[in-house]
């Protein structure tokens, strides 16, 4: 069955849904599924409880649904540098579910393991900890956190090819990974899409068995969250 479809609408097609859980990979602006967050934008759906670990910035990555006020929940580790996802939050227009970030992209692993719950330290004694059960093993206290299964799981790669083993690189596999297990059904997106057999397969770092859809995104425009320079050096 092919799995190549030409653009993140039809990709998407039949599989939005008011109310969804949507894991989405990326971290920051880096490695997010762009082409697949405008089609969710675009679709109109409402009342999404999305995790990641950031919502983008303003007007960026998930930060585009927020300004249309789609997204109900956020699942983050991460709530910074989006001037619009703190004003609804203070204002109680969007819900907020903090998560550590290791614990996060754990969360999205057991899910996608089949593995509905698992006991963590990180946590303990903090308001993360409340109203979660606290087990004590070898004179610890531990906090039970669940697995995360969403309805749909969108990610990004740099490489894929046309049966949908995926490759990422560097910072860009933060998140993608674990998002790309834990969802009923994975669409991805990816810089380059390449023949069968033209990835190295001790490389791939999601296999085509977790991918059920696949476009190709590219040409991307790299947008950085913080521009940083150092002064010139005066003569």
């Amino acid at each position: 069955m092919a799995k190549t479809y030409a653009t993140a609408e039809e990709a998407l097609d039949g599989l939005l849904f008011d109310g969804m859980t949507i894991a989405a990979g990326g971290f920051g602006l880096c490695g997010i599924p762009e082409r697949l967050i405008d089609a969710i934008v675009a679709s109109g759906v409402t009342g999404l409880t999305i995790a990641s670990n950031n919502a983008g910035i303003d007007n960026e990555g998930l930060g585009k649904l927020l300004r249309t006020r789609q997204i109900k929940k956020m699942i983050s580790s991460y709530v910074g540098e989006n001037k619009e996802f703190q004003r609804q939050y203070l204002a109680g227009e969007v819900e907020i579910e903090f998560c550590p970030q290791g614990t996060l992209a754990e969360r999205m692993r057991a899910g996608g393991a089949g593995i509905p719950g698992f006991y963590t330290k990180t946590g303990v004694g903090t308001q993360v900890a409340e109203g979660k059960e606290v087990k004590e093993f070898d004179g610890e206290d531990y906090i039970l956190e669940r697995g995360i299964r969403a309805d749909l799981s969108i990610i990004k790669g740099w490489k894929a090819d046309e049966a949908g083993n995926l490759i990422f690189r560097k910072t860009a596999r933060n998140f993608n990974q674990p998002a790309a297990t834990c969802g009923k059904i994975c669409v991805a997106e990816a810089e380059e899409i390449v023949p069968v057999g033209s990835l190295d397969p001790d490389a791939i770092h999601v296999p085509s068995i977790y991918v059920k859809r696949l476009i190709l995104g590219a040409p991307y425009d790299k947008k950085i969250e913080f521009v940083t320079v150092r002064e010139r050096e005066r003569a």
